[in-house]
């Protein structure tokens, strides 16, 4: 393991992040994502909780699968998790070094947080992996 990045992930786009997470975890550093459920999605909001509940009632079927997750922290692990070669060794072991926090936890109060300069509000449509998240039944 090289180093911890410790991310405040606080109006910062999904997609963006989790590329930006996998390659350091693909490197070998252990990556914490704090205030995970305030990251945004750009896009319009009904067309993007739509797709979630879909998703989401695909795993309720005969298949058994795929689960997708309800809690906004597990949301965007997953979402890293589809930037990794997850059917490779490389990519199970670099998923193990991403941690997801809802908040920040008191181990992460004093510590010094990397501000990524992937922020952005420019957009007028978007919505937060938190708004996802009670949309599918959790907070």
């Amino acid at each position: 393991m090289l180093n911890e990045i410790i991310i405040n992930a606080e109006n910062s786009v999904v997609g963006r992040l989790a590329s930006f997470v996998a390659k350091k975890a693909l490197q070998g550093n252990k990556v914490t994502i704090l205030n995970s459920e305030k990251a945004i999605i750009i896009g319009k909001r009904s067309v993007i909780i739509n797709r979630y509940i879909q998703k989401r009632q695909l795993g309720k079927g005969v298949q058994k699968g795929p689960n997708m997750p309800s809690r906004s922290d597990m949301i965007l692990r997953r979402m890293i998790r589809g930037m990794l070669p997850w059917h490779r060794t490389i990519g199970r072991e670099a998923f193990k070094l991403v941690y997801c926090y809802k908040g920040i936890p008191e181990k992460y109060k004093n510590k010094e947080k990397e501000a990524l300069h992937l922020e952005t509000k420019t957009a007028l449509n978007y919505i937060t992996i938190q708004d996802i998240s009670k949309a599918l039944g959790k907070s």
